[in-house]
């Protein structure tokens, strides 16, 4: 069971790829050229990783708040990928995760799990 974890509502892009017994990540700059090559820089994430996106169980993206065209990307991505493959997706904001200090990527399944978290459910949370 393999998981995805896409934050692209910060400074950098970030991706975090969870299998049984490792996990992978990388950050790329956050910039009008990199979003424009979102699915790009996930297929070169996972290729580099020896993984199809087929082989994704669940996908975690983070909502916000944060920058528009970042969430923008990043949720319409997630919901092609749940269209086309039919991956379950998670739309979480570290808000979510109420009296929790420190809050670390690896985390945000079981997070999602605990704080109840609605599967497939697109929220924005957007920094005017």
């Amino acid at each position: 069971m393999n998981k995805l974890i896409i934050d692209a509502a910060g400074e950098n892009i970030f991706f975090m790829l969870i299998n049984n017994t490792d996990i992978y990540n990388i950050t790329h700059t956050n910039s009008k050229t990199n979003y424009e090559k979102l699915v790009v820089l996930i297929n070169d994430f996972l290729n580099s990783n020896k993984i199809n996106i087929k082989d994704i169980s669940t996908i975690y993206v983070n909502r916000g708040p944060g920058s528009f065209a970042g969430i923008r990307n990043s949720l319409s991505l997630v919901k092609a990928f749940h269209l086309a493959v039919k991956i379950d997706y998670y739309c979480f904001s570290f808000k979510d995760f109420k009296d929790i200090d420190e809050i670390k990527y690896e985390n945000v399944p079981i997070l999602c799990d605990k704080f109840k978290i609605k599967k497939n459910l697109v929220n924005p949370i957007y920094i005017s």
